[in-house]
């Protein structure tokens, strides 16, 4: 009962009370437990408004950009999303809670058997994860309705654009020391670029590396 009411203060006081107006977004976040996605240490923390510390270079989003990336993607039941950047696994139970088919890849093998393992406790299963590099998205189950990216690399990852569907959208921090959250949607071969806020994410690992 203590859990559920940090989540409730949490979803009322952090996300409702600003610019998230998504029911299915407020829906989820109130229901899955961000607590069991943080290292035990943090879980005291679990539903402050901001990031916490998962371990070497990684961290679990503050739980307003979680919402925000998520409310953003303007997702409908049932949409196949990509997950670049498992870290805990909290954004992907997130999307699976509000319904829809999430793929998720971390660069990371311990992290991403931290977070298989915190995802398989909580019941969603039914997310895909792997680990590999993400800069190359997961071609095999392309297209994609959304890709989100939880890890910010320099540049816009030429892959990833290419996995979308026509009318699909992607969202991710982009930039080195100062980084702005930006939205692309794909209209036939164009890319239609939308800057939404500044943020401040962990870089992207791997191939991402060597366009810095």
């Amino acid at each position: 009962m203590v859990w559920q009411e940090k989540r409730l203060n949490m979803v009322q006081k952090q996300l409702a009370s600003r610019d998230i107006r998504c029911k299915t977004v407020l829906r989820a976040m109130t229901i899955v437990p961000r607590h069991l996605f943080v290292p035990p240490d943090q879980r005291p923390h679990a539903y402050a408004d901001c990031p916490l510390p998962l371990g070497p270079g990684q961290t679990i989003s503050q739980p307003y950009i979680v919402a925000y990336m998520s409310q953003a993607l303007e997702l409908a039941p049932g949409s196949r999303v990509l997950e670049v950047g498992t870290g805990s696994g909290y954004q992907a139970a997130v999307l699976a809670e509000m319904g829809m088919r999430v793929w998720s890849i971390e660069i990371d093998p311990r992290m991403s058997r931290t977070a298989r393992r915190a995802i398989s406790a909580t019941g969603y299963d039914e997310v895909q994860l792997r680990v590999g590099d993400g800069w190359l998205g997961w071609p095999e189950e392309a297209p994609f309705d959304a890709i989100l990216l939880t890890a910010a690399p320099a540049v816009i990852p030429p892959d990833l654009t290419g996995q979308l569907v026509n009318g699909g959208r992607l969202i991710m921090p982009v930039g080195d020391i100062r980084q702005e959250l930006i939205l692309l949607q794909r209209q036939g071969e164009q890319l239609m670029r939308t800057a939404l806020i500044s943020v401040s994410f962990v870089p992207m690992r791997g191939m991402a590396q060597h366009d810095r």
